[in-house]
C-alpha cells in the first residue's frame, strides 16, 4: 500500500484545485483525473498529490475550533523557504490570513474553501 493522495472537499472542486495549482510551483492535474466535480494534482517527482471533490453541502471548518461549528478533521503543513515572502505569494494566489496566529515560526492560512493550511520554515 501507499498513500495517494489527501481529498479535500469544496463547493467548486475545480477552484479549490486551481488555487492549489497557483500555491505549490510545479504541480500538475494528473492526466485523466480532472472533471467538474473531480480533480487530483501531484508534484513534478509524482509523489503523493492532492485530490478536490465537489461537495455541494460543504461546510468550512472554523479555526480555532469551537463546540458548536465545523471542526478542522485535518490540515496540510506545507515547508517554505521564507515565511513572509510565501506567505504573501499564498495570499496574492487567493488564501487568507487567519486571525488566530498560534506560533511566530508558523503562519495559518485559510484556503478559498476554507480550509487551514500552515506554512513553515524548518529551523533544523
Amino acid at each position: 500500500m501507499r498513500l495517494a493522495a489527501a481529498t479535500l472537499d469544496a463547493p467548486d472542486a475545480r477552484e479549490l484545485a486551481d488555487f492549489y495549482l497557483r500555491l505549490l510551483p510545479g504541480w500538475q492535474v494528473r492526466p485523466g483525473e480532472d472533471g467538474p466535480d473531480w480533480v487530483h494534482i501531484r508534484p513534478p517527482d509524482g509523489g503523493t498529490g492532492l485530490s478536490f471533490q465537489t461537495e455541494p453541502a460543504y461546510v468550512p471548518p472554523l479555526w480555532p475550533a469551537t463546540a458548536e461549528r465545523q471542526q478542522m478533521m485535518m490540515h496540510l503543513d506545507i515547508e517554505v523557504d521564507d515565511l513572509e515572502r510565501e506567505t504573501a505569494r499564498a495570499v496574492a494566489a487567493g488564501a487568507r490570513l487567519a486571525g488566530f496566529q498560534p506560533q511566530d515560526d508558523v503562519r495559518v492560512l485559510l484556503d478559498p474553501a476554507g480550509h487551514p493550511f500552515c506554512l513553515y520554515t524548518d529551523s533544523q
